[in-house]
């Protein structure tokens, strides 16, 4: 192996009898794909380590107390906010090699996997005898069930069958200090002692590693059917997610896009989107079979009203993937079209919708940068992307003023700054402004108890003081 820079003595040497020598990578060549994720920040690890194993995992932390050096627990890296950035260098713990299925009980509705493995294998595994769990972000092929529980990412199902930390019954865990713990249980109800499971999502790998988790499995529904409300207007799509979700019947999927993105659609594939449409709503209701119509026509009922241009169903699986088309169009066109873009993912409550859309657009034109909203309408967490130049000097200068202001706007709604991205090093200068001073020495004493090295993952989601 070749000398790594700023590594102690002896530490690669301790590493290798750990994990094994072929399991270590030193070389900056083989380094350099474990510097980056998918926020395009990137800074270069003085290591990488592949364990296959909680023990490994364990040992590896101890080590990094030993010498005191930083360390970063990664999945595939599909972060879009900086949290898989090994900032401060140190040793990268990449954990795609532990993807095992090791309990399935579906008498007990549960699995238990380590968080190496993709949520879509966690998928197929779970389906195979009729089951799924409730989180399943868009990025499921290319991101783990630890990223997914790093961020607590739910992605559109989670408008009816919740988060990560609503699908999680207990995690196996090593702390920055080298301590092994389990948390949870292995039942449906518990309520022994302070809630360290829920505390650990979303914590984005600065308390401590997860290395297993207890996932709770949901049977598939029967029946799905999936339905395209196009309306003249934003505020008339966000009215009728106020109107669907207060009604008695949850879709499992209800997905919202502004006329930016579907202005944006229309330049990169071909949609058969009417002309005049302003925004879309997709839809998807599922159930039991016998049920499944009068679900359907409670949740058309709500989404008819002022504006609506176009209401369709799918009655076939070729229909369905018709109507979800544009939406799955929308990702690769932003790519293409608009490289340069700033992704913020706020979420608001859904009764505030149609006066967050509103802001959004007086606050782009008054800044004179293109906005293009798109995200999960049930749960109000909407994905707004800042289209800019970085050759644009006067518009650069126009970026942190804007973002100001989106961030005022959504506190002011009784929303947070992020519903699924995390904080990362994106959202990190933001915190506070959601959070007074009390709250952050809070999470800062928490942070020292479970990585009082502060070894961690170091300068993501928590500011300086």
């Amino acid at each position: 192996m070749a000398a790594a820079s700023r590594l102690p003595a002896g530490f690669l040497g301790r590493l290798a009898h750990i994990v094994g020598e072929d399991d270590v990578l030193s070389d900056p060549a083989d380094r350099w794909p474990y510097s980056y994720d998918n926020s395009r920040r990137q800074s270069q690890p003085d290591a990488v380590a592949f364990p296959v194993s909680h023990e490994e995992v364990r040992d590896s932390v101890r080590l990094c107390n030993e010498f005191n050096v930083p360390l970063l627990a990664r999945g595939l890296g599909s972060s879009t906010t900086g949290s898989a950035v090994p900032l401060a260098g140190g040793l990268v713990l990449a954990l795609e090699r532990m993807n095992r299925v090791l309990r399935f009980s579906p008498e007990d509705r549960l699995m238990v996997v380590e968080t190496g493995i993709t949520n879509s294998a966690t998928q197929e595994a779970a389906g195979a005898a009729g089951f799924f769990w409730g989180p399943a972000p868009t990025s499921a092929a290319y991101s783990t069930v630890g990223g997914n529980l790093a961020c607590n990412a739910g992605g559109p199902s989670s408008v009816k069958y919740g988060t990560p930390r609503d699908n999680v019954l207990g995690l196996r865990i090593v702390t920055g200090a080298g301590e092994e713990l389990r948390t949870g249980v292995f039942t449906s109800k518990g309520v022994m002692g302070y809630d360290l499971t829920r505390l650990i999502i979303g914590s984005e790998g600065t308390l401590a590693i997860i290395t297993e988790a207890t996932l709770k499995l949901t049977p598939k529904p029967e029946a799905v059917c999936t339905l395209r409300a196009v309306y003249s207007d934003m505020t008339s799509a966000a009215a009728a997610v106020s109107r669907i979700m207060a009604q008695a019947v949850t879709p499992c999927a209800l997905e919202f896009m502004d006329h930016a993105a579907i202005r944006m659609i229309r330049s990169y594939a071909q949609t058969d989107l009417p002309r005049n449409a302003g925004a879309m709503l997709l839809i998807e209701v599922d159930g039991l079979t016998s049920q499944i119509a009068s679900s359907v026509a409670a949740v058309e009922a709500a989404a008819r009203g002022e504006g609506l241009v176009e209401l369709r169903a799918a009655h076939d699986n070729q229909e369905t993937e018709a109507l979800w088309a544009a939406r799955k169009a929308l990702s690769p066109a932003l790519r293409k079209i608009a490289p340069k873009k700033i992704n913020e993912d706020v979420a608001v409550p859904v009764s505030r919708m149609a006066e967050l859309i509103s802001g959004l657009q007086q606050i782009s034109r008054r800044y004179g940068i293109t906005n293009v909203n798109f995200g999960h309408a049930g749960n109000g967490n909407i994905h707004v992307n800042l289209l800019i130049d970085p050759d644009d000097v006067e518009q650069m200068k126009q970026v942190k003023p804007c973002l100001q202001e989106v961030f005022k706007l959504v506190l002011s709604l009784d929303g947070t700054l992020s519903g699924e991205h995390g904080v990362g090093l994106e959202k990190r200068p933001f915190m506070a402004l959601e959070f007074n001073q009390v709250q952050l020495d809070l999470m800062r004493r928490i942070k020292r108890q479970f990585d009082p090295k502060g070894l961690l993952n170091p300068g993501k989601l928590l500011p300086e003081h």
